[in-house]
Order: structure tokens, then sequence, then C-alpha cells
């Protein structure tokens, strides 16, 4: 699979995630309050970020393998939500 197809199947496993999350608040607001979310959210993306240019720069890891791990990553944080929001709707729900 190409980096271009492994960027766009993480894009849509994240609208997805962005998706189930929307419909999560609905159900349970307690972890997504702004600065929760704001403070985990900086702090993930700085460690991502740190952690990345690690690997690329030691030549442990390539782009190619990294956006295929992260469009993989997405799915599965997309399934948990459909598999979340199945049980608490009865419903089946497929998100993107």
């Amino acid at each position: 699979m190409s980096v271009q197809e492994d960027r766009r199947r993480y894009e849509r496993a994240m609208h997805g995630v962005q998706s189930g999350v929307a419909a999560k608040m609905g159900y349970d607001p307690t972890e997504t309050t702004g600065k929760h979310l704001r403070v985990g959210v900086n702090s993930a993306l700085l460690q991502n970020s740190a952690l990345v240019l690690l690997l690329l720069r030691a030549g442990v890891i390539t782009e190619d393998d990294y956006w295929a791990a992260l469009a993989d990553a997405a799915e599965q944080e997309r399934a948990l939500y459909e598999r979340w929001l199945s049980d608490h709707t009865g419903a089946a729900v497929h998100l993107g």
C-alpha cells in the first residue's frame, strides 16, 4: 500500500473516531471537558512527534512504515467507538 493510500485510510478512520467521540459525549461528557481534552491532545501530539522524528532520523522506520501503522491504529480506534456505540444503542454502528 502506498503512503497516499495509508493517509487516506488514516483520515477516514479518524473521521469515524471524531464521530464516535461526538456521539459518546452525548452519553457521558465527563471525559470530554475542554481542559481535559486539550492537555491530552497536546501531550499526545508532542510525544508522537518526538518519537517519530527520532525513529525516522535513526533509520529505524520509513515514512511508509509510519503511515501504514498510523492508519492501522486509527482504524482500530474507530472500531472501539463502533463497538461502544453499538453496545449502548443496541444497533450496529459504522463510523466512516
